[in-house]
C-alpha cells in the first residue's frame, strides 16, 4: 500500500454560510426550530434571508469546517462536493481553496443553486440553521475520481449527504473504493432527524465492519441505539467499530478504541458566542491526531481545544492560529 497522498478526503455538501445575529423575538416570529437545523425550499430561502440583519457569507458545510480545521492544523486534504455554476458557487470554490484545501469538482449547469444555509445567532450563543441544499443534493457517482478517493490516508463521509439517492450511492462507492485501497472510513452521524431517516443503512454499515472512526454527540448516539442512556448507548456501540468518538458539549467527550475508553472534559472558555461548527471542529482536531498516529487522549484534546476555539466567536472557521493553540494548550 502506497503512503497516502492526502491526510483525509471528505465527501459533504457544498454550502455557503450565510450568518448573523437576531434577538429571540426574530425566532419566534419566523417559527423557526431554536437551535436545530431545518431543511428549506428555495423560495423559503429566500424568504429568511430577506429577514435576516446585516449578514456574512462563507463556504461551510458540516465535512467542509472540518477540513479547513484539519488545513488550519497542517493536515493535506482534499474535498468533494457539488456546487452549481453561479455565484455563491464561485464563493464556495475560492473559500474552500483559499484555506488550503484541493476542491476539483467540476460545478454543475442550470438549476438548483448552490446550496446555502441560513444561520439565526441569538444572544445565547445558540445557531438556529435554515438549510436549501440546492445542487449539493446532486453529487452523482461519476464525479468521484477514485485514484482521488484512494490517495487519502482516511476518507471521511457527511452523514448529512446521505440523505438524497444521488450521494447516498456516490458515498457506498467511495467507501468501496477506500477499503479496497486499504484506507479507513470515517463517518459523521451529523443530526438525528437523519439517523431517524436512515438509521438502518447507518447500523448496517456499522454491523458490516464498513466504519473505521464513528463520530456521534450524545443525542446521535441516543438515536441510534434506540436508548437515552449514555453509556448504556457506548456499549452497544463499542466494539462494532475500530474508533468511537461521543461528544458531550459542556460535558466533554468520550473515546473508545481497542478497549481503552477515555473520557475528557470540555475546554474551558470564558463565553459561548455561537455553537456553529463545534463538532466539526472537534472532528477536526481529533482527525488530525488520528492521522498523526497520536493517542487516543491527545486526539480527544485535540478535538475540544478546536471546538472551543470554535464557539468563542461567531463563524464555523477559525479566527486563532488553531496550530500554535493547540501546541500551546497540550504543552
Amino acid at each position: 500500500m502506497t503512503a497516502p497522498r492526502y491526510d483525509v478526503i471528505a465527501i459533504g455538501n457544498a454550502i455557503v454560510d450565510v450568518m448573523a445575529p437576531c434577538d429571540e423575538e426574530l425566532i419566534d416570529e419566523l417559527e423557526l426550530n431554536k437551535g436545530g437545523m431545518t431543511l428549506v425550499d428555495e423560495e423559503g430561502a429566500r424568504r429568511l434571508y430577506s429577514a435576516m440583519g446585516p449578514a456574512r457569507e462563507i463556504s461551510g458545510g458540516s465535512a467542509a469546517n472540518t477540513l479547513a480545521g484539519m488545513s488550519a492544523l497542517g493536515a493535506q486534504c482534499a474535498f468533494v462536493g457539488q456546487v452549481a455554476k453561479d455565484q455563491l458557487g464561485d464563493v464556495f470554490t475560492h473559500d474552500i481553496r483559499a484555506v488550503g484545501i484541493d476542491f476539483d469538482t467540476p460545478p454543475r449547469e442550470g438549476e438548483p443553486a448552490t446550496a446555502r444555509c441560513l444561520i439565526f445567532v441569538t444572544p445565547d450563543g445558540e445557531r438556529t440553521m435554515n438549510t436549501f441544499l440546492g445542487a449539493s443534493q446532486f453529487l452523482p457517482p461519476e464525479a468521484l475520481d477514485d485514484e482521488l478517493i484512494a490517495s487519502a490516508g482516511i476518507l471521511y463521509l457527511e452523514g448529512y449527504l446521505w440523505d438524497p439517492e444521488e450521494p447516498r450511492s456516490a458515498m457506498r462507492r467511495a467507501i468501496e473504493v477506500a477499503r479496497n485501497a486499504g484506507r479507513k472510513v470515517a463517518f459523521t452521524a451529523s443530526e438525528s432527524f437523519v439517523i431517524e431517516r436512515h438509521g438502518d443503512d447507518f447500523r448496517a454499515l456499522i454491523e458490516e465492519g464498513q466504519i473505521d472512526i464513528l463520530f456521534v454527540n450524545e443525542h446521535e448516539l441516543a438515536t441510534l441505539t434506540g436508548t437515552s442512556d449514555f453509556d448504556e448507548g457506548l456499549t452497544m456501540v463499542e466494539g462494532k467499530v475500530p474508533v468511537l468518538v461521543a461528544t458531550r458539549s459542556a460535558k466533554g467527550a468520550v473515546g473508545i478504541a481497542q478497549r481503552e475508553r477515555v473520557t475528557i472534559a470540555a475546554e474551558p472558555i470564558d463565553k459561548v458566542v455561537d455553537t456553529t461548527g463545534a463538532g466539526d471542529l472537534f472532528a477536526a482536531g481529533f482527525l488530525t491526531g488520528h492521522a498523526r498516529g497520536e493517542s487516543l487522549e491527545t486526539c480527544l484534546r485535540m478535538g475540544a481545544i478546536c471546538a472551543a476555539e470554535i464557539i468563542s466567536h461567531y463563524g464555523a472557521r477559525s479566527e486563532a492560529d488553531l496550530k500554535a493553540l493547540v501546541a500551546d494548550k497540550l504543552g
